[in-house]
């Protein structure tokens, strides 16, 4: 294997074509190989615009290229385990697009993929290769802010469209999957703790039946993550920890902008600003992906943390059924 993994994606999702593929295309160890769509004209259109050697008119032709290293996964999420799956059996190894999941079940196959085939798996939660989150870990870890004890998310955006995949219930739509994983992660990751249980209260779309307004708490053995998150309200993000002695908050914690500088704001005794210079942490995960595979580091979400995060996602549904605390039970 040469020192640049090939990748394949499949399929020609806006994420991918319009985020993800020009970024990971700038990577010193990223080259987009191939692409493949069920329509073969919108694969070749895509290569085309984005200038992709090879266009297939089937996943399957593309994940039976011997030329292909990897597989970037960004089909809807009902496809992303049947799909990663497949890839990781052709002897491909697979970074796939949040969440990991519809189920832990679904999770508990692909880890078993992974096993049983010896190929590299990991979830593309990019804000885990972000300058302004590793120094976010960085300065919780040194203790600045004291000990952490809280932490605060608001996340949405306002989408109606009824073809839209995140308004489709069937294939995983709604706003605790598409959104609602990005506060689990980050907190259960800055905490460095999991979730003893945790509470939610869901407001569901009459004509859409996806979850279109999730609260949530989730109680850490250090503190505790409360979440707002919808599908239907003015676009906002942010996310704050607070500690004993002072307070992180990430200004644009998810949607990064690949083309500006960003910043946290770090208050303790006085407010200060952290600035971080331009990066795209498309790029930079595509990176840190293939050195994994390169064997010079380590995935950097892996399938257990996948599944640890889709156990608080499970947990949160119950309880938005039962009204009760519920226990993650991965």
């Amino acid at each position: 294997m040469s020192n640049k993994i090939r990748w394949g994606v499949l399929g020609v999702a806006k994420i991918a074509t319009v985020k993800v593929i020009p970024a990971m295309q700038r990577g010193t160890l990223t080259e987009i190989a191939a692409i493949a769509s069920r329509d073969l004209a919108k694969a070749e259109n895509a290569a085309r615009e984005l200038g992709i050697p090879k266009a297939y008119g089937s996943y399957e032709d593309l994940i039976a290229d011997p030329t292909i290293d990897a597989i970037y996964n960004p089909l809807p999420n009902h496809l992303h385990v049947p799909w990663s799956v497949k890839a990781a059996e052709a002897g491909k190894h697979v970074l796939c697009e949040k969440p990991i999941a519809l189920t832990i079940g679904e999770t508990n196959e692909l880890i078993a993929a992974r096993d049983r085939t010896g190929v590299k798996i990991g979830e593309a939660f990019m804000v885990h290769v972000h300058p302004q989150w590793l120094r976010t870990l960085e300065i919780v870890r040194s203790g600045e802010i004291g000990d952490l004890r809280a932490f605060n998310c608001v996340f949405s955006y306002n989408n109606r469209d009824p073809h839209n995949i995140r308004n489709i219930a069937e294939i995983g739509g709604g706003t605790l999957m598409d959104i609602g994983c990005y506060p689990i992660h980050t907190s259960r990751w800055i905490f460095g703790e999991e979730p003893r249980k945790v509470s939610a209260l869901i407001d569901r779309d009459p004509a859409f039946g996806t979850d279109r307004l999730v609260s949530a708490i989730l109680d850490y053995p250090s503190g505790q993550a409360t979440f707002l998150c919808s599908t239907q309200m003015t676009p906002f993000q942010r996310m704050t920890f607070y500690g004993t002695a002072g307070r992180v908050e990430v200004e644009i914690p998810v949607n990064a902008p690949p083309d500006k500088e960003t910043r946290i704001f770090v208050q303790t005794t006085e407010l200060r600003t952290e600035t971080f210079p331009v990066c795209d942490q498309y790029t930079l995960q595509g990176d840190a992906f293939s050195r994994a595979i390169l064997g010079q580091g380590d995935v950097p979400v892996p399938l257990e943390n996948a599944l640890k995060n889709m156990a608080v996602i499970d947990a949160l549904f119950r309880s938005a059924r039962s009204g009760s605390w519920e226990a993650p039970l991965a």
